[in-house]
């Protein structure tokens, strides 16, 4: 218990509400072995109506199974009382926050007196590493509840404008590191304005993250992070076997790698675990999945992979430059803070590139976007959207909003498809009577006053130009790599890709006395992988194989170096 008063209602919170039904495996019920093996790393604790599990902000809060009675999970308790569910005989408490450590988002409270089968966060962890059955199911009830609440927008609130920059920053933040959020748009929603007077804040002084008792003020992206338990907590140890930059698919698959082999691994990312892959609404075509998985939910699997054997995970922590010595490199971060470690795998990936066009800065965030997750379909549901590509990314971009938008077109600047997206994507695009297909096309100038409104567009055949309606557009043109901060130090292509293996060649071998390894750089024990590298495949599953791969060649370094 909090140790603080229940609160006193007219009639027990969630009376009359049943039980959420148990679809994709979000509310099984756990079998008399089950509670067994539970109850003997925990214990047996009496419950009555009113007492207080857990509250919102909680860290470090218990694991829970109902023996008898019933418990209602709130959000906003004390305030609007807003019942998310009933957990009655059988079932469990809890989200993925219980897992990694951070604070809850919703309040736990006794509805009907009973019995709970009560076991300690640290003790859940231990048994879901040795019980293979337990850890299957409780992991993916968490997952399905993660996913419940970003779609209904519990969690914490963030109250700002739809125009405002701060505002998408502080909304990517949140939905690209899978943080559940209700946004609050002062253009349209009264109640904002309400909640900003009752707080003493201006407009001026928004976006404003509220989550529990804490109120943040046009947070940075770190605030929000130590706000919610983002990442690893604490300071990073002195020295680590194996520094990861970037968590991508590749830098994820290194982390799982290297902790689970006993490398001292650490891994840091300027924005959000996942990489651009975290942004694709469903990939198909990876391996053991038939029905296909969100880029989202692979990341969150490989992170608690990562976590359960060890990995420090850190962000947002963005690499600003490199130093080198005999034994060592040091990565300075852009908080002034720095990282060392005796070999280093550079992960960052890619960055969309932009439309070369005239006052492109001043629509980028309120109807320009290189993302297209669940926060993006917010701002547009209902509305007509572009989307500018002819990759993969473009093709899933337009499976994901076509239903959203009231109207999806798809912009080429050639005449086919197939030269560039997977024929699996074509075929199911082509499936999709609210996309439509404009090839030779290309954007010309954007339009609007407060936020984009039109688009005009080229045919780089005819060279007529004219207007389209569109309230969004997606850009999907291709990626640049993240590597500013290696420049002078690590050799790169012509393209600032990095180049490794034999493509290693005259002056940049200086510091070898032999070949680099397949994927190191032209620094001894500095490795890349995953789109970043000079001739990596822009694959998913291939960015995971070098990751992993990337881990054996650490291995060969560190026992050189000894």
């Amino acid at each position: 218990m909090t140790g603080e008063p229940p609160l006193i209602t007219a009639e027990p919170l969630g009376a009359g509400m049943a039980e959420p039904v148990d679809r994709n495996g979000a509310f099984p019920r756990l079998t008399a072995d089950q509670r067994d093996r539970l109850r003997a790393v925990g214990g047996m604790r009496s419950v009555e109506p009113g007492e207080i599990l857990f509250r919102e902000g909680d860290v470090g809060y218990d694991f829970f199974v109902v023996e008898s009675g019933a418990i209602a999970v709130v959000e906003g308790y004390g305030r609007e009382n807003r019942v998310i569910a009933v957990h009655g005989r059988h079932r469990f408490l809890g989200e993925i926050n219980l897992l990694t450590g951070s604070p809850a988002y919703l309040t736990a409270v006794i509805r009907d007196a009973g019995e709970l089968i009560q076991v300690p966060a640290s003790q859940l962890r231990r048994l879901l590493a040795e019980d293979e059955e337990l850890s299957n199911l409780i992991f993916r009830a968490f997952m399905s509840r993660r996913s419940i609440l970003i779609d209904i927008g519990a969690g914490v609130k963030v109250i700002g404008s739809r125009y405002s920059q701060d505002t998408r920053r502080v909304r990517t933040f949140l939905a690209r590191n899978r943080m559940p959020y209700h946004w609050m748009d002062l253009e349209e929603d009264e109640e904002a304005d309400r909640l900003l007077v009752a707080l003493g804040i201006g407009a001026c002084e928004t976006p404003v993250v509220i989550g529990g008792e804490d109120v943040l003020r046009n947070p940075s992206n770190a605030e929000i992070a130590g706000m919610l338990g983002v990442g690893s907590r604490g300071a990073p140890p002195p020295m680590c076997d194996l520094v990861i930059v970037g968590a991508g698919p590749a830098g994820l698959a290194a982390a799982v790698y290297g902790a689970s082999e006993g490398l001292d691994t650490q891994v840091i990312d300027k924005v959000a675990f996942g990489g651009q892959a975290s942004t694709s609404a469903r990939i198909e075509n990876y391996l053991g999945f038939p029905t296909g998985i969100s880029g989202s939910e692979l990341a969150e699997r490989a992170i608690l992979q990562a976590r359960r054997f060890g990995a420090r995970m850190v962000v947002p922590a963005k690499a600003n430059g490199l130093r080198a010595d005999n034994a060592h490199y040091t990565i300075d971060l852009s908080d002034g803070s720095e990282v060392n470690g005796r070999t280093v795998i550079v992960a960052t990936g890619a960055q969309y590139r932009r439309l070369d066009l005239p006052d492109l800065e001043r629509y980028e965030g309120v109807g320009v976007y290189y993302a297209a997750t669940q926060a993006e379909a917010q701002l547009c549901a209902d509305d007509p959207v572009l989307i500018v590509g002819g990759g993969n990314s473009a093709g899933q971009a337009a499976m994901f909003l076509s239903g959203h938008a009231s109207a999806c077109r798809l912009l080429i600047r050639g005449g086919d498809l197939r030269r560039s997206m997977s024929r699996y994507l074509i075929d199911e695009l082509e499936r999709r009577p609210q996309v439509e297909l404009e090839t030779y096309t290309e954007v010309v100038e954007l339009r609007g006053a407060d936020a984009l409104e039109a688009v005009v567009v080229l045919d780089n055949r005819t060279g007529v130009r004219r207007e389209i309606e569109a309230r969004a557009l997606f850009v999907f043109i291709g990626a640049e790599p993240h590597t500013d901060w290696l420049r002078s130090h690590v050799a790169m292509d012509e393209n600032c890709f990095l180049l490794t293996g034999r493509d290693v060649q005259g002056e940049a071998l200086a510091a070898y006395s032999a070949e680099p390894f397949f994927l190191e750089t032209s620094r001894p024990g500095i490795f890349a992988v995953g789109d970043v590298r000079a001739g990596s495949i822009k694959r998913v599953a291939s960015a995971v194989g070098e990751g992993s791969m990337a881990v054996r060649l650490v291995h060969q370094r560190l026992g050189a170096l000894v």
